[in-house]
């Protein structure tokens, strides 16, 4: 059987490794440089015996350079062939590593002054370059670009090259004269060759991180022209770079092809999957005539909605690891399982539940009670003042009432910085909120009289849910250990009656895209004000109007018990998801570092074969197949 040709096999090679990784972070930019990789060693295209090798057109490049030195055109100096430095792998036969400066004079053009320049020409700054492939984003005249500083004139056929480190793939062949930043330097052949080639040399790898260790250390490294004239460069038959520039150009192109598809693709799959997620917290339709207004359903409607959920989220959940293949795609799906949690989707619901009016009425008598006995002040319900009905609609046994209805407490921390220390009570803030809990591991402190003044107004407990209510506005947390701290005033605290109301799922309600629609509304609809670092906040007494669904007692445990379950899967997915990111960008590593060993292209024509080794193909087996993803772990069909 025939051996692949390089060339043939280079492409074969090229769409199996997308194929295998093509969901692997930075894959098509990795394949690029692949490509580039392959083009500067003689494996992307086959040899021609027929070619003039490269030692032949050295010898035409000297006797170039003699006459650009015979007519004045450059120093005697700079037709010298530099010292080359350790090339960086071997070539085939045919090739020859020379110094860039054997080939190429560096810094090739002019320097003028901003009243010199010609305004019939273009001018060319970094940001006209895209990086990678080496684009041109914009061509602006002179006459259209503010010019106070000294510019490098480039003719055609120069390679301009951006030296300094953050640039370094910034490179392209000039088409027409014009001038550049200096930052931008022009590389001119001695011999008129095909600088196509030179410019994608420039950018392969090998050349970049030579540039890259030299500028180890430095704020603003720029390759040096000391530097850049002794740097190994890759010198392949004349013929030869007119097939490695055209095969470059397809593979690219072929390469911009791939990622149009891959992108295409997970907008279809993230609309799929936005879509079948709101389809679950979609409000129900059929709305009872005796409820004109409210957003509620008669109760026959509810009981049929009710009825028909369960099978629509089994349904979900069954095509979640189809649909969800990126680690970003799980908070949708945390927010989803709290909005379904929220809205008495989640769990099904007890007839024989005492219903959450009951609750209302022990929680009032309570906070009299509390009134009475001066342990808590009475405060007045602020009107929410909405022209619009909720979008809510509830199952039967629950009801909607405000946070400052069913909370004995809600105030806010101290309103003026206090005095720190290094040992103390600790001082909680925002910034102590981590993970959906709170963290008192890096907190500050205060003085123990300092915190004897602040607790006469606020006292946290055991059951208290503490909210971020400047800068980071909304996110709650659980308040799950016996400990004493003080506040400060971006943090809000709420109480409840824990005999009648389960903390743990005020925690989640006050977390849920619900309610943080109210929050806002209220940020926004007027009820903001800033501190003195013009932060937007949540006005606390607006707070206390804030609506929200409320369900039995009995309820409420099922569905914490729900949610937490669901988030334990959604972390393992996440686990599992960024694993395979992990997996993935290891199989790819593996891969080019097998493509580019002495076997190389030729010895592999497609992925998994011998060439492969062992390590590629362990790893392409941790991965799943993208064609028949596994199923989640079984979920609870009473949901």
């Amino acid at each position: 059987m025939t051996a692949p040709r390089p060339g043939d096999a280079a492409t074969a090679r090229l769409l199996a490794l997308y194929e295998m990784v093509a969901e692997a972070p930075d894959a098509v930019p990795r394949l690029r440089r692949f490509v580039l990789d392959l083009a500067v060693r003689g494996k992307l295209v086959p040899q021609a015996p027929g070619d003039e090798p490269a030692l032949e057109l050295l010898k035409r490049i000297a006797a170039a350079k003699a006459r650009l030195v015979k007519a004045g055109e450059i120093r005697k100096k700079a037709a010298q062939n530099p010292n080359m430095v350790e090339p960086p792998h071997e070539l085939p036969a045919s090739w020859r590593w020379v110094s860039l400066g054997t080939v190429f004079l560096y810094d090739a053009g002019a320097k003028r002054e901003p009243k010199s320049l010609d305004p019939s020409l273009w001018l060319l700054e970094l940001e006209d370059i895209e990086k990678e492939p080496g684009r041109l984003l914009a061509r602006i005249a002179v006459t259209d670009r503010e010019s106070k500083s000294t510019k490098s004139e480039f003719r055609v056929g120069d390679i301009l090259y951006g030296k300094l480190r953050p640039y370094l793939t910034k490179v392209l062949v000039a088409d027409a004269p014009g001038y550049s930043t200096t930052e931008i330097v022009a590389i001119r052949p001695f011999l008129p060759l095909c600088s196509e080639y030179c410019a994608l040399a420039l950018r392969c790898p090998d050349f970049v991180d030579y540039v890259t260790r030299l500028g180890q250390g430095t704020k603003m490294p720029r390759l040096r022209t000391e530097d850049a004239v002794v740097s190994p460069f890759p010198l392949p038959p004349l013929a030869e770079r007119r097939r490695i520039v055209a095969k470059v150009e397809e593979l690219m192109a072929l390469l911009d092809r791939l990622e149009a598809a891959r992108i295409a693709r997970e907008a279809n799959r993230d609309r799929l999957t936005a879509a079948s997620l709101a389809r679950l917290t979609a409000p129900d339709t059929e709305a009872s005539s005796g409820k004109v207004g409210t957003g509620f359903p008669s109760d026959d409607a509810t009981n049929k909605n009710s009825a028909e959920f369960p099978a629509k989220a089994r349904f979900a959940l069954a095509t979640l690891p189809a649909l969800t293949t990126r680690p970003d795609q799980i908070k949708p799906l945390r927010q989803t399982i709290l909005n379904l949690a929220v809205r008495g989707k989640l769990v099904a619901q007890d007839p024989t539940d005492e219903p959450a009016s009951e609750l209302l009425k022990r929680i009032a008598a309570e906070k009299a009670r509390m009134v009475k006995a001066g342990e808590i002040k009475v405060r007045k319900l602020q009107a929410r003042g909405r022209s619009e009905p909720l979008d809510l609609s509830l199952p039967k046994g629950w009801v909607l009432t405000e946070l400052g209805a069913v909370a004995l407490k809600i105030t806010d921390g101290a309103h003026k910085t206090p005095t720190f220390v290094d040992r103390g009570v600790p001082f909680v803030s925002v910034k102590d909120f981590s993970g959906g809990k709170l963290d008192l591991s890096n907190t500050r402190f205060i003085p123990e009289a300092e915190h004897q003044v602040l607790y006469q107004r606020f006292d946290p407990q055991r059951g208290d849910i503490l909210l971020g209510r400047i800068g980071t506005l909304g996110k709650a947390v659980l308040v799950d250990a016996d400990v004493e701290f003080s506040l400060f005033v971006s943090v809000g605290l709420i109480r409840f009656d824990h005999q009648n109301l389960l903390p743990e799922f005020f925690r989640l309600l006050l977390n849920s895209p619900f309610v943080e629609e109210e929050f806002d509304r209220i940020k926004i609809g007027g009820g903001t004000h800033t501190n003195k670092l013009n932060l937007a906040s949540i006005n606390m007494t607006q707070l206390r109007g804030c609506p929200i669904p409320l369900p039995p007692l009995a309820e409420q445990h099922r569905i914490v018990a729900k949610v937490d379950a669901l988030m334990a899967l959604c972390d393992r997915l996440d686990s599992a998801l960024t694993t395979t990111d992990t997996t993935r960008a290891r199989l790819l590593e593996a891969l080019l570092h097998d493509a580019l060993d002495p076997a190389g292209i030729t010895g592999a024509a497609a992925a998994g074969s011998a060439g492969a080794g062992p390590n590629v193909d362990a790893l392409h087996q941790t991965l799943p197949n993208p064609r028949q993803q596994p199923p989640l772990p079984r979920v609870n069909r009473a949901i």
